[in-house]
């Protein structure tokens, strides 16, 4: 394998708070480890496109605190066919770029996997998903924050729903995964979270309304995961206003709220190791894993294990909303 002197950096798919201390963490971290660093706007379309700039480290300054992502970043439908692919690869080889650093979640993953063996490409991904679903690390980049940013909110909607004691479902992002849902739902103070995972084993509705949901309660706060599979917090506010018409209910989406905000100090800690961790892989010779975050150890998990791999649920911690929860 030839010798690695450029880094090229991208962020994929959703945006998630700590993306820039990630972007800013890989460039430093390559800059002083004596690669060059070129940014790629737009995620794989930048890549197809040519959208690139070299960065040094005045790029990055003052970025840390800002959410979203500087580099921006787009779907990409192209890059899912054999040309768009052949097409990013020549530019990689136009730019100079010999290795890549790709900060996002399950999708882009996928792409960087199949961009890897395709061409023989050195790649290192990031976990940046607000969604924290990826497999082989305990935290992904942007999931604290947005954990946070649902406490906030759910704190805030807790005050209306006293008033006016009313059953609240809150949808949290998640697409197939509870994380947010759960720990958001202990984190503040909510009576239950109906999640994916357990949506097929339990009718988490009619088991929420039998277990003597708000008996000792004048208001009741449920948050749902967006999950197709749990019907989202719409098609369960249909079933009660149908199945269970004597409840006042009331739904808040909180949507793109949760991928924004300035990330906190847990998400820029991790992505700040994380990054730096990126750029130590690349010396180690390391190639298509993405850098975990395992009970505070940095490791390599690749990324056939990550995205193959469902990451599950601590059951644990249902079993405490429930106890808390009376």
């Amino acid at each position: 394998m030839a010798a690695i002197k450029t880094i090229g950096i991208l962020t994929s798919g959703g945006d998630a708070p700590g993306m820039n201390a990630a972007i800013r963490s890989v460039t430093r971290s390559a800059i002083f480890s004596g690669f060059n660093v070129k940014g790629i706007y737009r995620g794989y379309k930048g890549l197809i496109d040519n959208d690139i700039v070299e960065f040094k480290t005045q790029n990055v300054s003052n970025i840390i605190q800002q959410g979203g992502t500087i580099l921006k970043t787009a779907r990409c439908k192209e890059f899912t066919t054999v040309e768009g692919r052949q097409r990013a690869y020549e530019v990689i080889k136009q730019q100079g770029i010999d290795a890549l650093v790709v900060i996002g979640g399950d999708g882009s993953l996928t792409g960087a996997r199949q961009f890897a063996s395709e061409f023989d490409f050195p790649i290192i991904g990031l976990p940046g998903t607000i969604d924290n679903d990826l497999f082989g690390t305990d935290h992904t980049i942007g999931y604290d924050t947005a954990l946070n940013t649902i406490m906030w909110c759910v704190d805030r909607i807790r005050d209306t729903a006293t008033s006016h004691e009313r059953l609240f479902f809150i949808e949290v992002m998640g697409r197939n995964a509870g994380f947010l849902a759960l720990n958001g739902a202990i984190a503040s103070g909510a009576e239950a979270a109906i999640i994916p995972e357990i949506s097929t084993e339990v009718d988490q509705l009619a088991e929420l309304i039998q277990n003597g949901f708000r008996k000792s309660k004048n208001s009741s706060i449920v948050l749902v995961a967006e999950s197709p599979i749990t019907g989202g917090a719409m098609g369960l506010a249909e079933r009660v206003r149908k199945e269970y018409p004597e409840y006042d209910v009331r739904v808040t989406i909180l949507g793109h709220l949760q991928r924004g905000g300035s990330p906190t100090a847990q998400d820029r800690i991790l992505a700040s190791r994380m990054g730096a961790a990126a750029v130590d892989a690349l010396l180690e010779g390391q190639r298509n894993v993405m850098i975990g975050d395992d009970d505070e150890q940095i490791v390599y998990v690749p990324f056939s294990k990550a995205i193959k791999n469902e990451k599950p649920i601590d059951r644990g911690l249902l079993e405490t909303l429930r106890r808390l929860s009376i």
